[in-house]
């Protein structure tokens, strides 16, 4: 979402709907008013332009932000075609909108509800990224410029999202172990390599209205299984990231959150 983020200046407004306490950090867009809504209250910590609120019911008036973020809320919301007219509704002329979903017909979407069952909260299946666009662009009225294709770290399995009892469903995938996690994102990588298949994807990025910057739209298949950012593989290089294991495994520090990650150059995967 940065293509946005970057290019909202100073004393503009941004929803990030379905956030709890936020998709993204203020200092991406300095002098810029974020306003978090979702139906639940964070617990953690107090959230600084926080609004407690369905996204079907926004109780903002018209045409009020610039930008509206919606990273993996879409597939939560309950009534999507009423939270989509609220976003065409809250959003002004020639402002922007950023959408993430994960793709429920790939692999990393099947385990994912599979280990979370009822609490997965992936109610709304996407499958084409052209028809959710398309329904996107006919609700809100705003434009697709650019989809580019995102890619798992299956980061959702870490234990620490299950407590202290885990449920047997976790057990075939290494019981939250971090090396498993990373192994199995390393074979998934591998396995596209090899037969050109999607093992390793996960869903779309999709970007409306004037970015003011042209998106990048090469796959990144470097995703940190620690906190699920992703890089693309020649910046990780660049910066002398890339550290080479056992003469055939080459790893990265994640520079966000430190985690260890198997290193894949970005052609390992599809488009």
């Amino acid at each position: 979402m940065d293509e946005i983020l970057r290019n909202l200046g100073a004393g503009t407004r941004v929803l990030d709907l379905g956030s709890l306490t936020g998709s993204f950090l203020s200092d991406c867009c300095p002098g810029t008013l974020a306003v978090r809504v979702d139906l639940e209250q964070p617990v953690s910590c107090s959230c600084d332009g926080f609004v407690r609120a369905d996204a079907a019911r926004l109780p903002f008036r018209d045409r009020c932000f610039d930008a509206v973020i919606a990273n993996h809320s879409l597939e939560h919301i309950q009534g999507l075609p009423a939270a989509l007219a609220e976003i065409g509704r809250v959003v002004s002329p020639g402002g922007n909108l950023f959408v993430a979903v994960p793709d429920a017909s790939t692999f990393s979407d099947c385990l994912f509800r599979w280990i979370y069952r009822d609490d997965s909260g992936h109610i709304n299946p996407f499958t084409s990224a052209d028809a959710l666009a398309s329904d996107i662009t006919r609700i809100t009225g705003l434009r697709l410029t650019a989809r580019r294709a995102l890619y798992s770290s299956f980061e959702y399995l870490n234990r620490y999202y299950f407590g202290a009892r885990t449920s047997w469903r976790l057990r075939p995938v290494g019981n939250g172990n971090r090396r498993c996690i990373m192994a199995l994102s390393y074979a998934a990588r591998l396995f596209d390599r090899i037969f050109h298949t999607r093992a390793s994807a996960y869903g779309w990025a999709l970007y409306f209205g004037d970015i003011g910057e042209k998106v990048e739209l090469a796959p990144w298949s470097n995703v940190c299984v620690g906190c699920g950012c992703g890089y693309p593989a020649p910046w990780l290089s660049a910066n002398n990231l890339v550290r080479r294991n056992l003469f055939v495994f080459r790893s990265y520090l994640c520079p966000r959150c430190n985690s260890c990650n198997f290193f894949t150059p970005d052609d390992w995967v599809a488009a």
